[in-house]
């Protein structure tokens, strides 16, 4: 899979891929992640991105041309994409059938705004689509970027070693993750729940199982009104219900 990421802070964005889950997909072939300089598209010896915006106000706005440029050099060296995306708070958000979805493309290019934000043509007339990764504001478009190069990444067979890992995530299912432990057993009069050290794989299901519903529940009962009940196996149906009735 490729990705394409156009900002005026490349350092910030490899900083960021060449490193962990995706930086070792990409040394292995897996993945294909490359930055470009928006610097380097500008029409003058400055390398002048920005301007001051029309009708007055706060700030700087990223021009439209040197947008235009870097995305006709890629469309040009690396082939036409499946999806050009803004980074933006404007843009719908984030979530987990979104990063399933995009998982299918084979070629995605991500485009980074800045300061007050990028002129609305690269909006109207480059980017198929605007994504934002919650209902903040941060200083530009690469973290976001980051964020959706990680998340996407990881539905892609072979990058992360264990796939299961992938199947048993957060939101996968609408659910969150049950809790996870590791040594020591008792760490300052806390300790392991008993069940995972019982060495009975029945029962280490179901308590994963019921914590996953429970924690759900407790923390985003949003996702449970997105449930798809019938996606539940048995054991996890009976919990639920056990769980909506007060029965601990």
């Amino acid at each position: 899979m490729r990705f394409d990421i156009v900002t005026i802070f490349p350092a910030l964005v490899e900083g960021i891929v060449d490193v962990g889950v995706v930086g070792r997909a990409v040394r292995s072939g897996v993945l294909d992640v490359t930055v470009f300089d928006l610097r380097g598209f500008a029409n003058d010896v400055r390398r002048t991105v920005d301007d001051a915006p029309y009708g007055g106000g706060p700030g700087m706005v990223l021009k439209a041309e040197p947008f235009m440029k870097a995305l006709s050099h890629i469309k040009s060296e690396r082939g036409i994409p499946d999806s050009v995306v803004l980074l933006s708070p404007q843009g719908r958000k984030l979530s987990q059938a979104v990063v399933e979805r995009m998982s299918g493309f084979q070629h995605i290019v991500l485009l980074c705004g800045r300061y007050e934000g990028v002129d609305e043509r690269v909006r109207t007339n480059l980017a198929t689509d605007e994504l934002s990764i919650g209902d903040y504001v941060v200083s530009g478009g690469e973290l976001p970027a980051c964020v959706v190069v990680d998340a996407i990444a990881r539905q892609i067979p072979g990058v992360v070693g264990d796939a299961d890992s992938v199947v048993g995530d957060s939101f996968v299912r609408h659910l969150l993750d049950y809790p996870h432990y590791t040594r020591p057993e008792s760490l300052e009069a806390h300790s392991v729940p008993e069940v995972l050290l019982s060495g009975d794989h029945g029962e280490i299901r179901r308590w994963r199982k019921k914590q996953a519903l429970k924690r759900t529940l407790e923390r985003r009962p949003d996702l449970v009104e997105k449930l798809d009940v019938d996606a539940l196996d048995e054991e996890e149906k009976v919990i639920l219900k056990a769980l909506r009735s007060g029965i601990r």
